[in-house]
C-alpha cells in the first residue's frame, strides 16, 4: 500500500514539475517576442516574464522537482527488483536527460534576470525548439514505465516512432513560427 501511495505522489509531482517546465520555456518564448516590440511595452513585458519565471521556478518547478525525485527514490527503496529491469535503466537514462535539460532552464532563468530587461541572446525559432523537448522527454518516460518488457523487444519500433515523432514536431515548429513572421 505504501509504495502505491508513493507512487501516486510520484506521478502527481510528475504532472506538476512538467507542467511547469512546459510554460517556463513558454515564458522564454514570450520574452523572445518582445523583441520586436516598442522600448516601453518591451521592458515592461519583459520585467514581467522575468519576476513569472522565477515565481514559477521557485514555487513549482523546484518543490515539484524535489518531491518526484525523493518519492522516485523511495519507491526505488520499497521495491528494489526494479534496479534489475532494463526498461527502468532505460526510465533512468531519459531522467538523465530530463536533467540536463533541467539544468538549461536554470541557466536561462538566471539569465533572464542578469539581462536585465535586454534582448536574450538566442534565435526565437530556437527557443520554440527547445520548448519541445520536455515533451519529448516525457512521451520516452511514459512509453518507457507503460510498456516496460515490451520496450526491450520493440526498442526499434519505439526509437523510430519517436525519431519521427521528434522530426513532425520540429517542421510544425518551424512552419508554425515561418507562417508567423510572414
Amino acid at each position: 500500500m505504501l509504495y502505491t501511495i508513493t507512487k501516486a505522489i510520484h506521478i502527481i509531482f510528475m504532472v506538476s514539475y512538467f507542467a511547469g517546465i512546459f510554460y517556463l520555456v513558454r515564458l522564454f518564448v514570450y520574452y523572445k517576442d518582445t523583441d520586436n516590440f516598442d522600448e516601453n511595452k518591451a521592458k515592461i513585458l519583459r520585467e514581467q516574464y522575468v519576476f513569472m519565471s522565477r515565481r514559477l521556478w521557485n514555487i513549482i518547478i523546484i518543490p515539484a522537482g524535489v518531491i518526484m525525485l525523493l518519492s522516485g527514490l523511495v519507491m526505488i527503496f520499497l521495491n528494489f527488483g526494479l534496479m534489475k529491469m532494463p526498461w527502468f535503466y532505460l526510465k533512468l537514462t531519459f531522467l538523465v536527460a530530463l536533467a540536463f535539460y533541467h539544468y538549461w532552464c536554470w541557466k536561462k532563468v538566471l539569465q533572464l534576470k542578469k539581462l536585465e530587461g535586454g534582448i536574450l541572446p538566442i534565435r526565437n525559432i530556437k527557443l520554440r525548439q527547445q520548448n519541445e523537448i520536455a515533451t519529448f522527454i516525457l512521451f520516452l518516460v511514459v512509453f518507457t514505465v507503460i510498456l516496460k518488457s515490451m520496450v526491450i523487444e520493440y526498442w526499434w519500433q519505439l526509437i523510430t516512432g519517436f525519431v519521427v515523432l521528434v522530426i513532425l514536431i520540429m517542421m510544425t515548429v518551424k512552419l508554425v513560427n515561418k507562417n508567423r513572421s510572414s
